[in-house]
């Protein structure tokens, strides 16, 4: 007997348990030794024989050996009894191999070991025909990590895990199942032993308990194989990408008393609603597990598992295949930005700063009060890269929206000075945070090239959706923050101020082709005192509704994807809140619904005629008719199709003031039909005349409202009718 080896085991400080614990051949026979603690009495139970041989106690912490006859191990059970008398019996966790291949751990610790979730984490698996869960946990730090849980009665004696040269700690424990709940038992250097919950969990429990939960993902059957394989056009630059994003948790709240819905009672309620008003997408804020309600996900505890809140993995699957059976595209908020100090969670993890970095300088955002992952550290950069990975492979996701990108990019974000680090230039880059989003863009475009992936990005970084290979960073889309915030100043200002700030709704075209970009009117805009989109506009009742209606206008028009946040296409007057839902009542009143059917009237338009999005990226898809009519406080533009049929005219008034003669320029004769007014009166054809007007050939009289819209299509005349308008054009000039 080794004592020395003993008493680490029995003292909690051993790192290599299975060099002690479980059975190995010698030359007397097979010894099996084993660790109960505070067991009175053990014995060995052979499979093959039925034989109960007793263990003799080597020390009277729970340390039991025996040495059994013969050449090979066989195959047993181990049989103690508590200080109450108690028996308990199960295969011995130590008699199985470490299930790490030499090349995994060293894909891992060169941060390329891309479905190392399949690996980390805990997997109910079948080894040498024994059911049970295989745990593994990256701790390089930690003297000594356990498994604890309601299967071993949290005691972290029990249940040592096995280091590996990777730094990986690793256990299999027959008779754990699905449903079992876990944490980590970590002592540190120093001695102090602390509980962490597993970052690579697959479900956790519902706050304020924070414990991980062992699942199963392998047994959900899902139906969404139409969808998966045309969805590479449904999200391509072409493509009519219309987002609906949406909270969860406050879309709608039950009605008996329960704080949420199911994901399955959510999905099909949603998709109805979605499909109707004509929307392609939703965005989910972040579904992974987190603490703090009011942090409405943004603060991320469990990466990869979805919030208990609404249900398990599987509920989720459901949720995502009832979108897609619909043919709904999912869009996830996803983190990599920070996470929060919460002991059970990834900070200090195995005792020393192992996700964060060390400096706080570094290592922490002193306006959130949380930490900034490592992004140089490449099993850091594995974890992360993994997750967005893991969420396209095992729920399907369509896409991620990167939260806090320009966070990421800029080492003094939020920072004042001296309370940062240059990189090794001397300048404010993030040059670890750089490479990683190439390195994330490039891995989830080869291995899921039909998902998108977004950045929201506050700044004006060059190149954030230029490939990887041409010195961009990578991304699919960018959000338009700029445009976001030039479109909500205007809109909130009294109309008599407007012609003084024309300009903000048409800068946003210098530099409409630089990115790949979604235009955005989200949460972050209708919380905090910021006001509703309906609160933010000027005038009297009836004037905001009609605001609301021309700005919705003039964003569907723009060139750009969209997206709306949730209640705005109803006019919810209240501010959002995660504590309450939607205030869907307001549909029963006439103004409301009138918005409401008239955000859908503008999003199948949208979605009808490729003009609107077709040539987003190019400028041969957008020309201004009048970008300079501030006096009247007028825009008037054309979206064009690729192949010059159904373009469009779009005309917004931002004014009280009805121009009942007004006459907007065209580039060309014929007729144009108007498929859309604020006051939805139907179609309606008009003829345009051959006379000049905004630097135009032709002009069609409209008469204008107040606070009024146009949508007219037109299409490219065919050679004879440029015959026959060019001979009418002559009679005219002859005439005249």
């Amino acid at each position: 007997m080794d004592w020395a080896e003993i008493e680490a085991v029995v003292y909690s400080e051993e790192n290599h348990p299975r060099d002690i614990l479980g059975p190995r051949v010698t030359e007397d026979g097979i010894l099996i030794q084993a660790f109960f603690p505070g067991a009175t009495r053990a014995a060995v139970h052979t499979i093959r024989d039925g034989k109960q041989t007793e263990m003799v106690c080597e020390d009277e912490a729970g340390f039991f050996a025996v040495l059994l006859p013969g050449k090979k191990i066989p195959s047993y059970t181990l049989i103690y009894w508590d200080g109450d008398g108690n028996q308990m019996e199960h295969y011995d966790p130590y008699a199985y191999p470490m299930q790490f291949t030499e090349q995994e751990q060293k894909q891992f610790e060169n941060g390329i070991c891309y479905s190392i979730y399949e690996k980390l984490g805990a997997h109910p698996v079948k080894i040498d025909g024994i059911s049970g869960v295989y745990f593994a946990v990256w701790a390089p730090n930690a003297i000594r990590v356990s498994v604890v849980g309601n299967f071993n009665n949290w005691d972290g004696r029990a249940y040592q895990m096995n280091l590996l040269e990777s730094g990986i700690y690793e256990l299999f424990i027959p008779g754990v199942r699905a449903g079992d709940i876990y944490k980590y038992e970590i002592k540190a250097k120093g001695g102090l032993t602390y509980l962490k919950s597993d970052p690579y969990a697959n479900a956790a429990q519902l706050r304020p308990n924070n414990a991980s939960v062992v699942v199963d993902l392998g047994k959900y059957a899902w139906q969404d194989e139409n969808w998966m394989k045309k969805r590479g056009v449904t999200q391509g630059d072409k493509a009519p990408i219309s987002v609906y994003e949406v909270h969860l948790g406050s879309w709608k709240k039950p009605d008996d008393g329960r704080e949420f819905y199911n994901y399955r009672e959510i999905a099909p309620m949603l998709a109805s609603y979605v499909k109707e008003l004509g929307y392609t997408h939703v965005e989910l804020m972040p579904v992974m597990e987190h603490p703090l309600d009011e942090s409405w996900g943004y603060q991320v505890t469990g990466y990869y598992a979805p919030t208990a809140r609404y249900g398990t993995p599987d509920d989720f699957r459901y949720f995502m295949d009832t979108m897609h059976q619909n043919d709904i595209g999912v869009i996830l908020d996803w983190v990599p930005a920070h996470f929060p100090r919460d002991t059970f969670g990834l900070s200090a993890f195995d005792g020393t700063c192992l996700y964060e970095h060390f400096d706080p300088r570094q290592g922490s955002h002193p306006h959130w009060g949380t930490l900034i992952y490592n992004y140089g550290r490449p099993e850091v950069k594995n974890f992360l890269i993994a997750n967005a990975l893991f969420w396209a492979k095992e729920y399907h996701a369509d896409g991620i929206r990167m939260d806090a990108v320009a966070s990421m990019l800029y080492l003094d974000y939020g920072k004042t000075p001296g309370n940062w680090v240059p990189n090794k230039y001397g300048g404010n880059g993030n040059l670890e945070a750089m490479e990683f989003f190439k390195h994330l863009n490039s891995i989830m475009n080869q291995r899921n090239p039909r998902a998108m992936v977004i950045a929201e990005e506050s700044t004006s970084w060059p190149g954030v959706t230029k490939p990887a290979n041409e010195d961009g960073l990578g991304f699919t889309f960018k959000w338009n923050m700029g445009w976001m915030h030039d479109f909500l100043e205007y809109v909130k200002l009294d109309p008599y101020f407007r012609k003084y700030n024309h300009n903000k709704l048409t800068f946003g075209m210098t530099y409409a082709y630089s990115e790949k970009f979604i235009l955005v009117l989200s949460h972050d805009e209708v919380v905090h005192l910021k006001c509703s989109m309906l609160g933010k506009m000027p005038g009297e009742y009836e004037d905001k509704f009609a605001n609301l209606k021309v700005a919705y206008t003039f964003m569907i028009g723009h060139p750009g994807k969209k997206l709306l946040f949730m209640g705005q296409d109803f006019g919810q007057w209240s501010e959002w809140s995660e504590s309450r839902s939607l205030d869907w009542h307001l549909l029963n009143e006439p103004e409301h619904k009138g918005v409401w059917a008239y955000f859908k009237a503008l999003l199948h338009i949208y979605r009808k005629y490729p003009a609107c999005y077709a040539l987003d990226q190019y400028p041969q898809g957008f020309f201004w008719i009048n970008a300079n009519d501030g006096d009247r406080s007028i825009y008037s533009f054309v979206r064009c199709s690729e192949d010059g049929s159904d373009n469009l005219l779009f005309v917004c008034n931002f004014t009280p003031v009805a121009r009942p003669d007004y006459m907007v320029g065209v580039p060309q004769g014929g007729k144009y039909t108007l498929i859309l007014d604020n006051e939805m009166k139907g179609q309606k054809i008009f003829t345009a005349v051959h006379t000049e007007c905004d630097g135009q050939p032709y002009a069609v009289k409209y008469p204008l409202p107040a606070y009024g819209t146009a949508v007219f299509r037109f299409s490219k005349p065919t050679v004879k009718q440029q015959t026959k308008t060019t001979k009418q054009a002559k009679k005219t000039k002859k005439r005249r």
